[in-house]
């Protein structure tokens, strides 16, 4: 006996999809969003249906023109790893499908599909700052340890010969052979950054904001403005204070001089359940963002921006990401960064140890 089909069978589907699905009518005014779709905007249908696709991408006018030109040449299109920029300041990353749809007697629209894809590629990127940090620190000690015999030769020999010379203006020499060594010495030792352990103790992490704002706050121009957004819940950190504090030290300075006179930086600061670092997975970890609305970081050199002697700054040592990634790496945390025009975050994140643990 057939079976009476079911008249609801569609919308049922459509409900328990975890692809997020939309469509957009002729005018690009969103007219459907089901709800995997509701969860990834997070927005309900209900507020925005009707409205036109812009005002939920935020005046993403390049999309808007794709978009577009699909209804007007039926054609569908595919993007991978799209940066959707969404109307409350959240960005996500998604791999994009968009199809015409035509049905007899019936104006056109598109069916948009979207699947997020920031969990796998930041997985990925984590896996390559971790290991990079790893091959570099390896590359340091190397190079440190070559330098560094031929140097205390150099600086012995230069101080024998200035006990022979008779001369004051020779000495003087010597005396500037002595000085350069020690330069390079001291550029060694600070490329490869802390060599003691961490001396950890669990701290209140926003106490260490606080204290790192208040140094900086007294060195930074009067048309910089600091302001905080901190997540209360999050428990006590174990970590090294002096550490912890000289990292975030890094970020914000870095942060301030990036406005130049003028500017607004924010420290934020929220907690993470569940989240994988590497390929470590974490019960707890804090999150700290420090943010500024400077220039941005040059493409040319964001993906190198944790390697010593890289700076994005005139005049700028280039050493203090390259140490602020490094105290952290030793807490099995990590920093990263994104950054464009007008919007540029240091991400801190840092495992949250419980003391019952």
């Amino acid at each position: 006996m057939p079976m009476t089909p079911d008249p609801h069978l569609h919308r049922h589907l459509m409900d328990h999809l975890t692809t997020a699905v939309l469509t957009v009518d002729e005018g690009l005014r969103l007219e459907f969003m089901n709800p995997a779709a509701e969860m990834l905007m997070e927005i309900s249908l209900n507020r925005i249906r009707g409205l036109p696709i812009r005002e939920l991408l935020r005046e993403d006018e390049p999309l808007v023109d794709s978009l577009r030109q699909s209804l007007d040449t039926g054609h569908p299109f595919t993007e991978r790893e799209r940066v959707l920029a969404l109307h409350y300041d959240r960005e996500i990353t998604v791999d994009l499908t968009v199809s015409p749809i035509s049905d007899p007697g019936l104006p056109q629209r598109l069916l948009i599909e979207l699947i997020q894809v920031d969990r796998q590629l930041r997985i990925t990127r984590e896996e390559q700052l971790i290991n990079q940090q790893s091959a570099t620190r390896a590359l340091l000690r190397g190079l440190a340890h070559e330098i560094k015999n031929p140097l205390g030769g150099l600086r012995g020999a230069a101080q024998l010969l200035e006990l022979e010379l008779p001369e004051a203006e020779l000495r003087e020499y010597t005396r500037i052979i002595i000085g350069e060594a020690d330069r390079l010495q001291n550029l060694v030792n600070r490329m490869l950054g802390p060599n003691n352990l961490p001396r950890r103790q669990h701290i209140n992490i926003h106490k260490a904001l606080e204290h790192v704002r208040g140094l900086v706050a007294a060195e930074a121009p009067a048309g910089v403005r600091m302001d905080t957004d901190y997540d209360p819940s999050i428990p006590e950190v174990h970590a090294d204070q002096d550490m912890l504090i000289q990292s975030i030290l890094n970020l914000v300075r870095n942060a301030v001089q990036a406005v130049g006179e003028r500017g607004h930086v924010r420290l934020r600061t929220r907690v993470l359940r569940q989240y994988t670092i590497g390929q470590v997975r974490h019960k707890l970890v804090a999150l700290v963002q420090v943010i500024d609305d400077g220039p941005g970081i040059s493409e040319e050199i964001r993906e190198r921006i944790f390697f010593p002697m890289v700076s994005h700054r005139d005049g700028g040592t280039g050493l203090g990401l390259s140490i602020a990634q490094s105290l952290i790496n030793q807490h099995g945390g990590l920093i990263e960064c994104t950054s464009r025009p007008g919007r540029t975050v240091f991400s801190m994140l840092l495992p949250v140890e419980l003391k019952d643990d």
